[in-house]
């Protein structure tokens, strides 16, 4: 089941370089953290002696993972915002009062 998950980490990591990435170049950042992920659990599998998320490879990983949150979180506001910017300039669609008894029949 490991293995699984892990292939799956991988290839939602290629879907979001390969697929997504033409919206934002973001998604070339959060699809190598999902192979990174993805290996990374995969390592874990197969070398349990080495147990890759603890002590120094673990907190290596998890640097890794907050410096790519950071990231992620600060891309993504900054498109939010953006985008808040840009409906509040643009002329407003008059929507259909759905709560007008009259309207009703």
């Amino acid at each position: 089941m490991d293995v699984i998950f892990s292939l799956a980490m991988v290839a939602a990591g290629l879907i979001l370089i390969f697929s997504l990435s033409k919206e934002n170049k973001v998604f070339y950042v959060a699809g190598g953290y999902f192979i990174l992920l993805g290996g990374w659990l995969m390592a874990d599998k197969l070398l349990p002696d080495q147990n890759l998320f603890a002590g120094t490879w673990g907190i290596v990983f998890k640097v890794i993972t907050g410096v790519i949150l950071v990231v992620l979180v600060a891309v993504f506001a900054k498109e939010y915002r953006k985008k808040g910017r840009d409906a509040e300039g643009a002329p407003q669609e008059e929507k259909p009062d759905d709560n007008d008894p009259d309207g009703l029949f």
